[in-house]
């Protein structure tokens, strides 16, 4: 990134054994022994798994994983469709206790496909149709539809305080979305549209699918699409803003179509293909902002290891200087304010990579 003074910016040997009288060995090993007849066991050994079928399916079967609040148990089942038809049967809500009783389908509804995610907030359940974002009550009552569209099988609904980010296909291009809304069904925006017109090699990739939320950032995967057309890994500010492919996949040794969510570890995210298995090093990002004759400069403070450097010529032999003021931190980013020099220079954070 550079600065003008226009305000201008670029960037672990056995000791011998010892003869012992066995006359007082014997009560010390029955010591130790007894103990083993009264049900304990030696650390380390594996034991025999108990395996329980809690609850058979008739004509119905789940379609998501469940979630659980005191000793119940809940989750998303279809019943059966229509004979030599692609279409799905009634789809509902269900409610089970952990001791295998009381089994409930808590609502039914018209046919539709769940989506693998059911969210619990206190007695409150929320999750996606094939074309809607509903909530209802644990005990069955207040259905309501949030948000109507073409929700992907495999769509990345989270929650966040009293807002729901998902993503969604349709879009301008119907290529796919990433959405918000309120949990009561206020405030859809869509934050971001996947314009590419073709899913094969595009720019930023096209149906959106598993997100995770890490502080105003969105992480998510897209299934297709990318440069090498065979889907990306995105960030989305949760304000629509500064949208970032940052990686396309091959279909080669990296994989092709993530379709599931992503882990974010420290600076590190995880996250699968249908092959391979990929973490991402995320580089933390250096912010210039012109204020009258100072440059603020910002990064975040979750990143050891990195100095803010500058000079005076970007290229190949420039020579890079360690800012001479230390950042201070303000609101949980590194801060560097310098003046405006009639030189311009150009910033970057030099630190670590794994």
């Amino acid at each position: 990134m550079k600065s003008t003074k226009s305000g201008q910016s670029n960037f672990i040997e056995q000791p011998p054994r010892r003869r012992i009288c066995t006359s007082w060995i014997v009560p010390l090993l029955l010591f130790w022994v007894l103990p083993a007849g009264l049900g304990l066991m030696m650390a380390g050994r594996a034991t025999a798994q108990v395996f329980t079928t809690l609850y058979t399916f008739t004509g119905y079967h789940p379609c998501s994983g469940m979630v659980l609040s005191g000793n119940t148990l809940y989750g998303e089942d279809i019943g059966p469709g229509v004979s030599g038809q692609v279409v799905a049967g009634p789809f509902c809500v269900f409610a089970l206790n952990t001791d295998g009783t009381g089994f409930t389908n808590l609502s039914i509804w018209g046919a539709g496909w769940g989506r693998g995610v059911l969210i619990l907030s206190g007695d409150t359940l929320y999750s996606e149709a094939d074309d809607s974002v509903f909530t209802m009550n644990t005990a069955g009552t207040g259905f309501t539809g949030l948000v109507n569209g073409n929700f992907d099988y495999s769509s990345g609904l989270i929650l966040s305080g009293n807002t729901l980010y998902g993503t969604a296909w349709g879009g301008s291009s119907g290529n796919g979305t990433v959405f918000v809304v309120n949990t009561d069904g206020t405030g859809f925006t869509n934050l971001h549209s996947f314009t590419a017109t073709s899913t094969l090699a595009n720019t930023y990739g096209t149906g959106p699918s598993g997100l995770m939320l890490s502080g105003n950032t969105l992480y998510g995967t897209a299934q297709n699409g990318g440069s090498g057309g065979s889907g990306t890994v995105f960030a989305l500010n949760t304000d629509g803003t500064g949208f970032t492919n940052l990686h396309s996949f091959t279909g080669g040794s990296d994989g092709a179509s993530p379709v599931a969510g992503l882990i974010l570890s420290g600076n590190t995210l995880y996250g699968t293909t249908t092959s391979t298995v990929f973490s991402i090093f995320l580089q933390p990002q250096l912010t210039l902002t012109p204020s009258g004759p100072y440059v603020i400069l910002t990064w975040p403070t979750n990143y050891s290891g990195f100095t803010l450097q500058s000079t005076t010529n970007f290229g190949s032999s420039a020579v890079w200087s360690t800012n001479s003021s230390p950042p201070v931190v303000i609101g949980g980013e590194n801060v560097v304010i310098n003046p405006i020099t009639g030189t311009q220079k150009f910033y970057r954070l030099s630190g670590p990579l794994p």
